[in-house]
């Protein structure tokens, strides 16, 4: 696990400081007074005021990134079109967010996080509200709708990981809030697409792009009115060139996200091959959930188990390694049910890695950028999980594509050694 630095983020007025404690003795970093010999649960940080609130509509407003491309799919065949242009919408889909999450995120650290989650929600709900009543059929208009549904994604998940440190006590509370974030990512790739197509059956896709849309506005609306985003504001800094990617070891760890998100994004095509090989059409779609469940159970025992000190660089590379070699008994030709439950344990180390390289990554971020920061984190995971679902299938699908973008990522760790931690800056 790798060094976190919370020092970007000041706290809200409404949150008391505190007391000014004496200087660290010599040694690892968080070592003084608020190391914890037990790490925070889940529930010890939901117990804070406003942090189940924020989680929730954090969650919400991001559910419209998993219902989206299943929808779209959906309302592209209804309308006439072809697999190959339904997946192609649906991967443009994918791909937008990548591109407009760090300027919002950049937004938010200029102008605080009402501006661009409010901004935000009302593209994504009028490029889908036109989808829903206009359709598919004029493909131009429905690839400029989708574009900006992408793009103007609100920066949720980067405005959440900013407000952890303005209302929870100390740091260990930050690191187990960062896990239970990374671990309810897996309710937004579970629940999305089950709403769509639950949608679209009872009604039709045009009602699952309007949930959608609706989703995105009432998750964004209540996480942008609640106190302590409408008072939180970055420390203001002089912006040099780069950047968030100015420290030397940030853009080798984003390239490592890249393909950890390949690794998701090829899964989804493994689990098609699998179910077709094995005549099992329900394992195509119960290889992701597996996996997400996998995350959540992870996220959990993560949480409970780390260190009560600030992660080390070499904690990250070793996440990295056993990430990598937990892909390596897919390899064997398996039945179906054993697919499944290997699968847990990859899902499980994802959240993992990711909550620690979201960690390294805001440390590494120069003072006053962390919600840009992590909006090149989600950059790079959406980055990955396009390509890597569009290099598995001409590659077959078989699980050698995840483990060796899994390898690619442990290996992008390990070879680039970060900076030595610093003292926490309160």
């Amino acid at each position: 696990m790798a060094y976190a630095q919370v020092r970007d983020t000041p706290r809200t007025p409404e949150v008391p400081a505190r007391a000014p404690q004496p200087p660290p003795p010599p040694g690892p970093a968080d070592t003084g007074p608020a190391a914890r010999a037990i790490p925070p649960t889940f529930n010890d940080v939901l117990r804070h005021r406003y942090c189940s609130r924020l989680l929730a509509s954090s969650v919400v407003g991001r559910l419209s990134l998993g219902m989206v491309p299943v929808a779209l799919i959906l309302a592209a065949q209804a309308d006439g079109h072809s697999l190959a242009t339904a997946s192609v919408l649906a991967a443009l889909y994918g791909i937008a967010p990548a591109l407009g999450l760090p300027l919002l995120g950049r937004l938010a650290d200029l102008r605080g996080l009402p501006l661009p989650c409010h901004l935000g929600a009302a593209i994504v709900a009028t490029a889908l509200g036109t989808l829903a009543l206009a359709g598919t059929s004029n493909l131009p208009l429905a690839a400029v709708c989708v574009a900006l549904a992408g793009a103007g994604c609100p920066p949720l998940e980067g405005g959440l990981r900013s407000l952890w440190h303005a209302v929870l006590p100390d740091d260990a509370h930050v690191r187990t809030a960062y896990t239970l974030d990374s671990s309810t990512q897996q309710i937004v790739y579970v629940m999305g697409p089950a709403l769509a197509i639950a949608m679209a059956t009872w009604f039709s896709p045009a009602a699952a792009l309007a949930m959608a849309a609706a989703v995105t506005l009432a998750g964004s609306t209540t996480f942008a009115t609640a106190r302590p985003a409408r008072r939180w504001r970055a420390v203001p800094c002089h912006r040099e060139r780069f950047g968030v990617l100015r420290p030397r070891s940030m853009r080798p760890l984003l390239f490592s996200l890249v393909f950890l998100g390949a690794t998701v994004g090829a899964l989804d095509v493994a689990g098609i091959v699998v179910a077709e090989r094995q005549d099992t059409p329900w394992v195509a779609g119960a290889l992701p959930a597996v996996f997400s469940v996998g995350g959540l159970l992870g996220g959990a025992l993560f949480a409970r188990f780390q260190p009560a000190t600030a992660p080390r660089p070499r904690h990250l590379m070793l996440l990295g390694g056993a990430f990598a070699a937990a892909w390596l008994p897919l390899l064997a030709p398996l039945p179906a049910p054993a697919v499944l439950a290997l699968a847990m344990l990859p899902g499980g180390l994802f959240v993992a890695l990711l909550t620690v390289a979201s960690l390294t990554v805001t440390s590494l971020a120069p003072p006053g950028t962390s919600t840009e920061a992590v909006g090149w984190i989600s950059s790079a995971i959406r980055l990955g999980l396009a390509g890597g679902t569009a290099l598995a299938g001409p590659l077959g699908g078989h699980f050698v594509v995840p483990l060796t973008a899994a390898a690619l990522c442990a290996l992008l760790l390990s070879a680039r050694a970060l900076p030595a931690p610093t003292t926490v800056k309160v």
